[in-house]
């Protein structure tokens, strides 16, 4: 597949990276800030609202695998995202029982969109090809592009605020969806028969929990979960730990650019490690790293900006096997299956079911946790809490997810 066929297929990546990183790293702040919510009642909203995206997404999913019309299914997401991202962002003056009814609608909304548009993005591309070499390299170039959009919201949130940030939003949503919508290539429409027999043949939608059956699936669908809550913790937290721990401020933003400026560095290399050591061994090196760095902010405090800069570059670096691995191995599951052309909505449908989860026990575990732990935003108590759930358990499911991921049977996806 050429660049340029790439590139518009990867577009789409960048607007969905750019509600990504703020509903989840931004969000708890910012409504702890300014809506005069606690932590506790936050991390219950998230969970709750993540928790109903979580259950909607496999049906979303089976649903768009009884026709493939993923570009259709991409049009229907643009109205609810737009309109979500910009109700969440900016919510009118309110206060109490009426704050927290705007916060979980604007969230609903949003999650609808996301996962409308996730779920088709992600399919699409595992239908264009089943050989490793070009699904490694679709996968790139879609994560790539969320990089670069996960970037530019930092850094417009860093610089010029969520106004910004909205009308930066809008434009790469429309750009990227007439890339998508207009030069991507389009996947084959499956023949009858094509997916084998039973609820996968021809156009009759899987149940629900049919990708469960396979031993691969169920088998990295549990590495992602683990390694997603790990990923999860410290990205809901992380401003709360970089301004009451290190006391970096407004800077922190910066932080994050530096980090997944480093991811988006690493992923060609990660995509050129995986053709010679397969994707699963692969994945495992990231995850090692990944642990044997992060676990180091664990002993950080007030002044070791330097320090946390280089964990972030590092820990950076191993976030692009994070990225670049797990879809190109869950297309590689799907056409050891046989269910290829006909049966990728359903897999992302739960897959996304997956990540919506992960941020949902981060959110709606993690934030309440501290609130009983002692901890308080903005006050000089229940640090020490805030570090080990920052830092070092993070890293011990890590470690667990990579020891499932070495016995997973996915060396011959």
């Amino acid at each position: 597949m050429r660049p340029a066929a790439l590139l518009c297929y990867g577009a789409f990546g960048l607007p969905l990276a750019m509600v990504a990183l703020p509903i989840y790293v931004y969000v708890p702040q910012f409504y702890a800030e300014r809506s005069g919510l606690g932590l506790a009642a936050i991390g219950a909203a998230l969970l709750l609202a993540r928790l109903a995206a979580a259950c909607v997404d496999p049906a979303l999913g089976r649903w768009m695998a009884r026709g493939g019309d993923y570009a259709g299914h991409v049009r229907l997401a643009l109205a609810p995202l737009l309109l979500g991202f910009v109700a969440l962002f900016h919510p009118p003056p309110l206060g109490g029982a009426a704050a927290m009814a705007w916060f979980l609608a604007a969230l609903a909304l949003a999650y609808l969109g996301f996962s409308l548009a996730t779920i088709a993005h992600q399919s699409w591309g595992a239908a264009l090809s089943q050989a490793p070499g070009p699904r490694a390299r679709l996968t790139a170039a879609r994560e790539g592009c969320g990089l670069l959009g996960v970037m530019l919201a930092a850094g417009l949130g860093a610089a010029y605020g969520y106004t910004a940030l909205s009308l930066a939003f809008a434009a790469a949503l429309l750009g990227g969806a007439g890339c998508l919508l207009l030069k991507a290539p389009r996947p084959p429409r499956a023949a009858a028969g094509m997916a084998g027999a039973g609820p996968w043949s021809g156009r009759r939608p899987a149940p629900l929990l049919a990708p469960l059956r396979g031993r691969r699936f169920r088998a990295l669908f549990i590495v992602a979960m683990v390694n997603g809550v790990a990923a999860a913790i410290p990205a809901t937290l992380f401003l709360f730990f970089a301004d009451d721990v290190l006391g970096l401020g407004a800077t922190a933003g910066w932080y994050l650019l530096l980090y997944f400026l480093c991811a988006a560095a690493s992923l060609a290399p990660w995509a050129a490690l995986a053709r010679r050591v397969g994707e699963a061994r692969a994945w495992v090196a990231g995850m090692l790293l990944a642990a044997l760095v992060f676990v180091w902010a664990w002993r950080l405090g007030a002044g070791d900006s330097a320090a946390f800069g280089a964990i972030c570059a590092v820990s950076g670096l191993a976030l692009g096997a994070d990225l670049a691995l797990p879809p190109a191995l869950l297309a590689g599951v799907i056409a050891r299956a046989g269910h290829s052309g006909a049966g990728e909505g359903a897999y992302f449908g739960l897959w996304h079911w997956g990540v919506q989860m992960n941020l949902a026990l981060a959110a709606g575990v993690a934030l309440p946790l501290l609130a009983w732990l002692g901890y308080v935003p903005g006050a000089a108590q229940g640090t020490a809490a805030l570090s080990f759930a920052y830092a070092l358990l993070p890293c011990a499911l890590k470690l667990l997810a990579a020891a499932l991921l070495w016995r997973a049977p996915l060396r011959d996806c």
